[in-house]
């Protein structure tokens, strides 16, 4: 294969998400969204990656995340690459950082939770980002984002 081709077609304008581990490629397609959308989509999955092992790649055209969609996709896949094309070229590229605090993105697993009984959003404090250790602002339980249910 020549070194110029590329595996997947290029987009004008939109956004690639790169380094997605694999088995949370159609997580974070379902969880942005994209597959009610209307401008072209292109999912790939299982691609090698140093990093990863193996990788997905989403490429959505015409569209840029705002910074709550990017925080909800920190939860699912932290450390994936957003890379920010305008007129076919890399305009911006950065790393998807869990944010410091998570707010109406995931819900609290304590059933007595004054989230789970009264018609309020979450809040949850990230106390350890290495670890992915979150905790309830309201009832100070800790959750491992891994294993968090999104709201």
């Amino acid at each position: 294969m020549n070194k110029k081709e590329r595996l997947v077609a290029a987009i004008e304008n939109g956004t690639v998400i790169d380094h997605i581990p694999a088995e949370k490629t159609y997580q974070v397609a379902s969880l942005l969204g994209l597959f009610g959308m209307k401008t072209p989509v292109t999912i790939g999955i299982n691609y090698p990656s140093q990093k990863v092992g193996n990788k997905g790649i989403i490429k959505v055209s015409d569209k840029f995340f705002t910074d709550d969609e990017i925080s909800r996709l920190s939860v699912v896949a932290p450390k994936v690459i957003l890379n920010i094309i305008r007129d076919y070229e890399v305009v911006e590229k950065k790393t998807v950082e869990t944010p410091d605090e998570l707010r109406g993105i995931v819900r609290c697993n304590n059933p007595v939770c004054v989230t789970n009984n009264e018609p309020m959003a979450t809040v949850f404090h990230v106390v350890d980002k290495a670890k992915g250790i979150c905790k309830c602002h309201y009832c100070d339980k800790e959750q491992d984002i891994s294993h968090v249910e999104l709201c």
